[in-house]
């Protein structure tokens, strides 16, 4: 039998590691957990890592700053920050979605707190929309009752079927809860390539007018992305009542990339792989890349997206 001391100092023991474990900074040094209500964004670091890292895109690094910085210090906003990046592919728009959820949750698009739908994976089947609808707000109920500061990324929005996204309107809107749950932390963001023609023909137009691209400012397209979006069927937002009861808080636009922008990829690229940068290796990528328009030759069709396949090709 045990003596009353040694019982007693092995629960006391037992007590103690169990109150240290439970604290939650060690808890969640080894165990991912949702962010803090009282937690901010770090705006500087968000800055330096748009500004170093997201190449020809002074509109949505403006946009996204001030909505995701004003939204993080606000106690109690009315309603989740609702975003819809739209632009040509290559463009950026995956990239900026995955350092922003990097800043809400450091481990990103592996957090379970973070959440990335792809149209045709997750919704492939148009028979199916009922039973996608379902599923997807029950996905977004759990995740969000177990983590207010959920990130949810929708890509291709392009190829979601009509209607489909109207399943969480309830969510987005402004209402404190819905089911005993509130949504009003939650971050969403939409990616589509629609659009891009509208935005890249506005480009041209300044360039054209011999305006710099850094004079585009969101008024000249944000108009006219909303009611392209809303009128085309292979937005994903066709007619959507996010749009018709103006739940989106920004439609941001992604600029065509001209040849510096790309040379700016190659080069991040290059240092990212731990090469020292070599100006005529970043001249032969994008001497076989393709611009447009095809006499002027101004913007790339692919943005930086063939970058890093392309560099394979020239690796020693």
């Amino acid at each position: 039998a045990l003596e009353p001391l040694s019982v007693g100092l092995a629960i006391g023991v037992a007590g103690a590691l169990t109150g240290y474990l439970s604290y939650p900074s060690f808890y969640c040094s080894y165990v991912e957990c949702c962010s803090s209500a009282g937690q901010r964004l770090n705006a500087t670091a968000l800055k330096v890592q748009l500004d170093t890292k997201l190449f020809g895109q002074h509109l949505a690094k403006d946009v996204m700053l001030k909505a995701v910085i004003g939204f993080s210090n606000n106690p109690n906003p009315k309603k989740p920050l609702t975003l819809s990046l739209h632009g040509w592919a290559g463009t950026g728009k995956n990239f900026l979605s995955q350092i922003l959820a990097e800043h809400v949750h450091p481990a990103g698009l592996r957090s379970k707190f973070v959440h990335l739908f792809l149209a045709t994976l997750h919704f492939p089947h148009d028979d199916k929309l009922k039973l996608y609808k379902e599923q997807l707000q029950n996905w977004i109920r759990g995740n969000v009752s177990a983590c207010p500061h959920s990130v949810f990324i929708f890509d291709e929005m392009d190829k979601m079927h009509p209607g489909l996204i109207d399943a969480i309107k309830p969510f987005l809107d402004y209402y404190e809860q819905v089911d005993g749950v509130s949504y009003t932390k939650a971050i969403f963001i939409f990616l589509s390539n629609a659009g891009g023609d509208l935005i890249n023909r506005a480009a041209l137009d300044f360039w054209t007018s011999g305006k710099h691209r850094e004079e585009i400012q969101l008024k000249d397209l944000e108009p006219t992305l909303s009611v392209g979006a809303f009128n085309n069927k292979n937005s994903g937002l066709w007619h959507s009542s996010l749009i018709e009861k103006n739940l989106i808080d920004y439609f941001v636009p992604f600029l065509p990339l001209e040849q510096k922008h790309v040379k700016m990829c190659i080069r991040a690229e290059m240092i990212a792989r731990g090469y020292a940068v070599d100006e005529e290796i970043v001249r032969a990528v994008v001497d076989e890349m393709t611009f447009f328009p095809k006499e002027q030759k101004i913007y790339s069709d692919k943005g930086c997206k063939t970058v890093q396949a392309k560099l394979d090709i020239h690796e020693d």
